[in-house]
Formats: structure tokens, sequence, C-alpha cells
């Protein structure tokens, strides 16, 4: 089932995601609305948050990011992972800029700098207990949805500057006055 994906001024985004159990209600279910929901809106991850649910779960798959002629993007052709209740260890190397955008801020696109690696522990959609260092473009879309269950969107990661030159966008997202593929929810 395709869910509405929750626009920019939601409180939701901003909240904090809870730990859940094994035993959370239809989790199966709602992990796989969510890999739907991701892949109607062309995403490469979608967080719990970004569908109205304040608890600690992403979801990532990178294949579309993948371009056949690039050497550099083989290990993203079968990156496909459940987070939940992720917690990022370390994050080490150089910081690096890349073009990021969210299907939550839609039509929004900037450079923004996160670091090369991350050390990650989390439990994988079977709920067994998962720690793995991830690197390059893997880290970041992990970065980028980790974000999402702290309550940090990555407009946050930009310069005041550019935060200014972007209001006006910011707020007609939230208030709908925009045209997107795919459902979305906006702030009341």
């Amino acid at each position: 089932m395709i869910l509405p994906i929750v626009a920019y001024g939601d409180p939701i985004l901003r909240k904090k995601g809870e730990d859940i159990t094994q035993d959370y209600p239809g989790l199966q279910e709602l992990i796989d609305n969510m890999y739907e929901t991701m892949y109607n809106a062309s995403g490469v991850g979608l967080a719990a948050p970004q569908i109205g649910l304040p608890i600690r779960l992403f979801v990532i798959d990178t294949t579309s990011f993948v371009d056949e002629d690039e050497e550099d993007d083989e290990d993203l052709k079968d990156f496909k992972e459940v987070f939940i209740n992720a917690r990022i260890l370390e994050e080490e190397g150089e910081e690096w800029a890349f073009n990021e955008g969210c299907l939550s801020i839609p039509d929004v696109r900037e450079d923004v700098n996160r670091q090369e690696q991350i050390r990650i522990e989390y439990y994988d959609r079977d709920f067994n207990k998962q720690e793995k260092v991830f690197d390059g473009l893997k880290a970041r879309v992990i970065q980028h949805e980790y974000d999402h269950i702290e309550g940090i969107l990555f407009t946050d990661h930009l310069s005041p500057l550019r935060k200014r030159i972007l209001k006006s966008r910011l707020s007609n997202i939230s208030k709908g006055k925009l045209n997107v593929g795919y459902k979305m929810r906006f702030p009341k």
C-alpha cells in the first residue's frame, strides 16, 4: 500500500523516533508499504517519520542510484536494507559535499557535507542485530535517513544564507503549494 509522505513543516519530522520491539504491530507489512511508497516516489530511502510514525525505522534501496557505466556504483547495485533502532556509533573520514534531496522536501536539492564513513548498529528486517561499516554513497544515504529518525532534515545542514534563500520555497511546501507525482500529507 502506498502511503502519503509527510511534507516539510509537519512537527512529526522534528520528533526523535522511539525504539520498537520485534512484535511491533504489522512490522513486516509496514516495511513492505514503506518500500512500495519509496519506489512510487522514486526515492532511495524512506524513514518512518516521513510517513507519520515517530519510530526508529528506515528502509534503503540504492538500485536506482546506479549508473551502469560507472564502476564506482557497483557496490550500490544490490544495496537494499532495513534499519530498525539504528544508532550511529562512529563517523569518520573527510567531509565531502553531495547534492541531496528529500521526498518530504520535494524540488529542493542542496549540497550537504557529511563524513565519508560510518559504523552503525541496528536490527535488520528479521530483527537480527547488526554492526557494520559503510562508506561513500551508502554511508551518505544512511546518514540522511538516520537524521530523519533523529528529527533532523538535510536543510538543517545548510548555511544560514542558503536557508534564507530557500525560506519561501520551504514555506510553499509546508502549505501544499507544489505539484509532485506522489501522495503527500501537508501540515494542518
